[in-house]
Order: structure tokens, then C-alpha cells, then sequence
């Protein structure tokens, strides 16, 4: 398939060369012209555009554009632009990690302009150029069909799905990325403990035992290993500040709306909020009320 790709970061590049690889023709555009220079520069079949019109232009009718850039204004933005050189027939893909709310409103206003609109929540991160990428498909099905060339380009063996209508890709990925945050803290709180033990425990070996077999082995425990491979068990050189990029506080109130309970995943969602606080001044607060009924030690700065 010939299709349009915007977005060439960390994984939009690598999407683009697992594409070109299986003999897809992708037109590329990225706001960096360097980049898109780059990668039509591997020879392996991507062709660089340097505005969204030529981009547009350089596809084939019924065209279908994929984009990859982060959620939310810059999405926006992107899409607002390709709509000034689309035509009816024509679909966008957003691979982004979108809240599913703007894929429903999104999906309304494209399908009345006569332009299709499909959300693909994506996980592999850097990785999935050698693994591929797991893919969670929302849209109409008409719409989806015709793409699915790309899809099971892009995923390993059963790792593509068109899991519902439009938004749900996205809902998918969002909850996806809720029980990530919930088996990311899990290991990160096992880890601490066995680094402050009076035993002199090798980390890096013991995430190495555990993928034998062990019943919790997983892809993210065979990356802790890397980790401490690669950085020492101490890690000392990293700081233990922790983003989140918004599928977890969106999980936590779909938890809420739905009232359903999810502890897990919204105390390691709150986790990463107290990692951006050098010194919580809801920690002084407790050490000034031990203090004052207790007389319990406090610490000055």
C-alpha cells in the first residue's frame, strides 16, 4: 500500500521502516525536514515531503494518512491541516495516544466532511521495530478494512485487533497503559525492598532468575534487567522523577465514572506525582504534626 505517514519520532521512524521493509510506499512529512531527509536517505522506500500538500498530493486516491505526533493540541493541529487538502474517500489514521472522547468527536466531524477516521492505539515503543507493534484498531469497519495491510505489517502475528467502533482503539490502549502503571510500581516497590535488605542481593541476576519460569517473568521485568545491566543496580546516576503521558489519569476517572474500583492503578498513578517533588510538603505537614503531639524527631533543612 502507498499511504501517508506525519511523525517521525522515536517510534514513527521506526513504524515507517517496518512499513517500507514489507514493501509499503510511505510518504513522510515531519515538522524537522532533517528527519524526513533521514529516512528517505536509508533507500529503503520512503519518500521525504516537505509540506502537508505535497504530502497529500503524493498519494493515490482513496488516500489514507497516518498520524503520528503527541496527543492532544498537536494532534489537533495536524488534523485541522491535512483537512484543508483531504476529500471525501479519504481517511486519517491517528496513532497517537488519544483520549477517546476527542476520537468520538473527531470521528463525527470527519464522517460528515464525507472523511474517515480511524484510531489505532499503538504499544511497542522503541522496540517494535524488531518485535513489531501491538495494535488496538477503533473505527468503522468499512474504514478499517482496507488499512489492515498496514496493520498486520506493523504487528507480530496476533497482534492486531479491531476491538470495536470509533474511539475504542484508543480506550483499549488507555486501559492498557493503566495496568502498566500498576505492574510498573508493583516491580518498582519489589525491587526497593530487596535493594535496602541486609542481603547483598544481584538485582540484574535475580530479574534474570525470575524470567526462568517464575510466574511473574514479563517484558517488563526482562527490561529491568537491562536496566541494571546497563546502569548498575544503584542507578544512581538516574533521577526517579516520573512523567505520565495521560492514559493513566484518564483510566482512573473512566474507573470513577464507571465506579469501579482500581486502587491499584491510582495509587501508582499518584506514585508518579510524588516523584516530581523534590520535597512534598505534604510530608512536612505529617513531620510537624508528629512533632507537635508527640514530640516525635523532625528533621531541619
Amino acid at each position: 500500500m502507498r499511504i501517508g505517514f506525519i511523525g517521525l519520532g522515536r517510534m514513527g521512524a521506526n513504524m515507517v521502516r517496518r512499513l517500507v521493509r514489507d514493501g509499503h510506499e510511505i510518504m513522510v512529512f515531519n515538522r524537522t525536514p532533517e528527519k524526513s531527509r533521514e529516512i528517505e536517505g536509508e533507500g529503503q522506500g520512503a519518500r521525504a515531503e516537505f509540506s502537508i500538500a505535497d504530502l497529500v498530493a503524493s498519494l493515490e486516491k482513496p488516500r489514507a494518512v497516518w498520524v503520528m505526533v503527541p496527543a492532544g493540541d498537536a494532534t489537533e493541529a495536524q488534523i485541522d491541516e491535512l483537512l484543508e487538502h483531504l476529500e471525501p474517500g479519504d481517511t486519517i489514521i491517528d496513532g497517537g495516544n488519544t483520549n477517546f472522547h476527542d476520537d468520538i468527536r473527531r470521528h463525527a466531524a470527519l464522517k460528515a466532511k464525507g472523511i474517515g477516521y480511524v484510531d489505532a492505539g499503538t504499544s511497542g515503543g522503541i522496540w517494535g521495530l524488531q518485535v513489531g507493534y501491538c495494535l488496538m484498531v477503533g473505527g468503522d469497519p468499512e474504514v478499517v478494512k482496507p488499512l489492515e495491510p498496514i496493520f498486520t505489517t506493523l504487528a507480530p502475528k496476533g497482534g492486531y485487533l479491531h476491538v470495536g467502533g470509533p474511539g475504542a482503539g484508543h480506550y483499549v490502549k488507555m486501559v492498557h497503559n493503566g495496568i502498566e502503571y500498576g505492574l510498573m510500581q508493583a516491580y518498582a516497590e519489589g525491587f526497593e525492598i530487596m535493594h535496602a535488605s541486609d542481603y547483598e542481593l544481584d538485582l540484574g541476576a535475580i530479574s534474570e532468575l525470575w524470567m526462568q519460569g517464575s510466574v511473574v517473568r514479563s517484558w517488563l521485568l526482562e527490561l529491568a534487567g537491562r536496566a541494571f545491566k546497563a546502569n548498575g543496580q544503584d542507578l544512581e546516576h538516574l533521577k526517579g522523577w516520573v512523567a505520565d503521558s495521560g492514559e493513566g489519569r484518564w483510566t482512573v476517572q473512566e474507573a470513577i465514572d464507571h465506579d469501579v474500583p482500581a486502587p491499584v492503578i491510582t495509587l501508582s498513578l499518584l506514585t508518579r506525582f510524588r516523584s516530581r517533588q523534590d520535597d512534598s510538603y505534604g510530608a512536612k505537614v505529617l513531620a510537624a504534626l508528629r512533632n507537635e503531639f508527640g514530640g516525635h524527631e523532625v528533621k531541619s533543612e
